[in-house]
């Protein structure tokens, strides 16, 4: 098979993930040393060292399987998935995975599906709106996205990033008491915290956002055009980026109160990625290139996996700001 990304290519592609954990992690840790010196003195400074280390030590050592756990999942027994464990067994043999990623099932009706992990021990969740809602030839696209992460070692940076917006959802909730306070102590002409403090860890998802999107966009072109190659079919995931723009909404709206961030479920295959018409547009253009045999993928009637009924899949919201 030939390479997917070239040895200089996925050199390259390594250098830009620590760069980007960098500038990630420095973003979010010049805003919190500003938020806590206003709040507690040269301490808060010192508190953000440590909190920023423990994140960065936490973040890649949590088992994927821990992660599904929290998101209620289910593995799907290779042996009884059906068409689609016949699918992820393909996109890994093609992508010359060290070992074939484990396939959960999240019972959710929101669209999403993301991966967790190392290449040596990788999960990939994907929920039951979205197997309900997308073709199995959309399917085989989102799953081939994300073993290119898996491929590419990506996982860490993205973990980092999960870990990171969920650190700063707790701030905004923090941010929201420490407003109330004020609020309350306004009446006796009372000021608990500086309004700037607040606004600042009140905006900690929203930099921490912005940041995401703006460092992501290299790596997730590279994702769509390897899933591309692992399918040989760009027209595919192209289709099923356009159906998941529709029903999850735009990054605009994720902005949005009472915490920003609270909309679309962490980790997820939109969010803090390019503005998905860029990544049709470069698919589209992809479809007039030589690419590897397309996987020939028949519509079955689908089922629920591992028996999730409609009472089950409700959208349930879960503190920091999760819907799952």
């Amino acid at each position: 098979m030939s390479p997917l990304l070239n040895e200089q290519a996925r050199r390259a592609h390594k250098r830009r993930n620590i760069i980007h954990s960098v500038l990630l992690f420095g973003g979010i840790s010049l805003v919190l040393a500003a938020s806590l010196l206003m709040l507690f003195g040269p301490l808060g400074v010192i508190w953000t060292v440590l909190l920023i280390l423990g994140l960065f030590l936490l973040a890649p050592r949590i088992p994927p399987e821990m992660v599904m756990r929290m998101y209620r999942a289910r593995a799907v027994d290779p042996r009884t998935g059906g068409q689609i464990s016949v699918i992820v067994d393909a996109l890994a043999q093609r992508a010359e995975l060290p070992a074939r990623p484990r396939l959960y099932v999240i019972p959710s009706t929101t669209l999403n599906a993301f991966a967790a992990g190392t290449p040596d021990h990788a999960v990939i969740g994907i929920t039951e709106g979205l197997l309900r809602r997308l073709t199995m030839r959309e399917i085989a696209g989102v799953l081939a996205h994300e073993m290119s992460h898996i491929r590419n070692n990506d996982l860490w940076v993205m973990g980092l990033a999960d870990v990171m917006t969920r650190f700063t959802q707790v701030l905004s909730y923090f941010a929201l008491f420490l407003a109330t306070l004020n609020l309350l102590g306004a009446l006796s002409g009372e000021q608990y915290a500086p309004w700037l403090a607040i606004l600042l860890l009140y905006l900690a998802p929203t930099i921490s956002s912005l940041l995401q999107l703006g460092l992501s966009r290299t790596r997730e072109y590279d994702a769509d055009l390897e899933a591309a190659q692992l399918t040989g079919d760009p027209l595919g995931l192209a289709s099923a980026l356009r159906r998941l723009e529709r029903y999850t909404g735009n990054f605009w709206e994720d902005l949005m109160f009472p915490v920003p961030g609270r909309r679309v479920p962490q980790p997820s295959v939109l969010r803090s990625h390019p503005a998905t018409e860029d990544r049709i547009k470069r698919l589209v253009d992809l479809d007039a290139r030589p690419q590897l045999p397309a996987e020939m993928i028949a519509e079955l009637p689908t089922t629920s996996l591992v028996g999730f009924g409609p009472i089950e899949m409700r959208p349930r919201y879960r503190w920091p700001g999760l819907w799952f």
